[in-house]
């Protein structure tokens, strides 16, 4: 199992298209075979800043998910209204064997 962790800071005034555009993903997403969970978390102290919690049953299933119609579709009506690169951080569940 794999944890990714994005963090994206939207535009201001650009929320709203970024959470119509990131539906595309989240909807295609949860819908493949490798993928565990999606979820899509705003900061409650920034409107502009959200978390995508995401969970793959291996690092070939991230990979596979990097490839699909639905994320390069997500990622090109994005990238124009977020403030910079997406960061991505990388965690393996040490305890989910016990969940």
């Amino acid at each position: 199992m794999l944890v990714q962790m994005v963090t994206i800071e939207v535009k201001s005034g650009h929320v709203e298209e970024f959470l119509l555009a990131f539906q595309v993903n989240y909807t295609g997403t949860r819908l493949e075979e490798g993928n565990i969970r999606f979820d899509v978390l705003r900061d409650p102290a920034n409107e502009n800043l959200f978390y995508v919690y995401e969970v793959f049953k291996s690092e070939a299933a991230l990979e596979v998910h990097r490839n699909t119609p639905h994320y390069r579709e997500c990622v090109r009506r994005i990238d124009p209204i977020i403030t910079g690169p997406r960061t991505k951080q990388y965690f393996k569940p040490m305890m989910a064997d016990f969940l």
